[in-house]
């Protein structure tokens, strides 16, 4: 069974709605930055904004800096989920739409099922979270089929493909560092201390990254257009700190593959966000598509609803 400890239902609720709802408004904003900034660029500098404001914070209230080993769990935690998972998602943006992005993200669940083994017993053993998860990602295959499968623009089909594979790596990165972080990270390190350090350690290797590749190269500050500084700005407040530390305390209260559903309702907020931004249209099918995923998302969710609310009438 999990580890997870106790907390107050309206927080989980609102967690909830950060990584449901927030987290599936980022697609557009990394489409927006991208139009001024490279991709590994565009990741070092959302975290290290995000990091220089969550340490001061830190630093401000005088949090005990923790231990050696903890700081080494952030750090492989904060690559892994931050540039081999996001990182990763930002590079394939260049190549698929964000909803498509949104969509592929959706196998999330799934290999979170199969790393996650200490809890193979809880997760297979209840049939309301297997079928929630199975009728969420039927709904994501029927929300898929029902839309366009038209890549960015200028992109040819085989770099498409590529954009696809990519995010799927990029989702093993992700649960690896967030089933490494919640299995080893010491659940009395507050969050905001422990997403501090995992953005740093993030904005480093992005950096990095951005500079073996040669993204600098010609790069200049002052060419880079109004909306691509928006979404890098959206990425900080509402990607970096609110939902992305949603999700981190989110896993320590919550088995992690009940947590990543929110890739169920993320592909339905990222296409309704490009049609209210790039009047893109949806069809009868992705509309159904959007009722089978929330019934998904339920059914995952039931057995959690149904125990805390036995602990409330004890």
């Amino acid at each position: 069974m999990g580890t997870e400890r106790s907390a107050p239902q309206w927080l989980i609720i609102l967690a909830f709605m950060a990584v449901y709802i927030v987290w599936g408004t980022t697609y557009l904003a990394v489409i927006y930055g991208l139009r001024g900034f490279p991709p590994f660029m565009l990741s070092a500098l959302r975290y290290l904004m995000a990091a220089i404001l969550l340490l001061s914070w830190c630093l401000y209230k005088r949090m005990p800096w923790p231990g050696w080993s903890v700081i080494k769990v952030c750090i492989v935690s904060g690559i892994l989920m931050l540039v081999g998972g996001s990182g990763i998602v930002a590079w394939a943006e260049q190549y698929v739409t964000s909803g498509q992005a949104a969509i592929v993200i959706a196998a999330e669940p799934f290999v979170f099922l199969l790393a996650d083994r200490k809890r193979w017993r809880e997760y297979f053993g209840n049939a309301f979270i297997l079928t929630g998860l199975l009728v969420g990602f039927g709904g994501i295959i029927l929300f898929f089929g029902g839309g366009s499968s038209a890549a960015q623009p200028e992109t040819g089909v085989s770099m498409q493909w590529v954009g696809y594979g990519a995010i799927l790596l990029g989702t093993v990165f992700w649960v690896a560092g967030a089933l490494h972080a919640e299995g080893n990270l010491n659940k009395r390190i507050p969050n905001v201390l422990s997403s501090g350090i995992q953005l740093l350690a993030a904005a480093i290797a992005s950096g990095v990254l951005s500079g073996a590749t040669g993204e600098w190269s010609g790069f200049h500050f002052e060419r880079v257009p109004l909306q691509a500084w928006a979404g890098l700005l959206y990425l900080v407040f509402f990607g970096s700190l609110i939902a992305y530390m949603a999700f981190t305390w989110l896993i320590t209260v919550r088995p992690p593959a009940l947590v990543s559903t929110h890739t169920y309702v993320n592909p339905v907020v990222a296409v309704l966000m490009g049609w209210a931004f790039v009047n893109e249209q949806l069809s009868w099918m992705q509309l159904l598509a959007m009722f089978v995923i929330l019934v998904g998302v339920l059914l995952t969710n039931f057995p959690a609803y149904k125990l805390s609310a036995n602990r409330q009438r004890a």
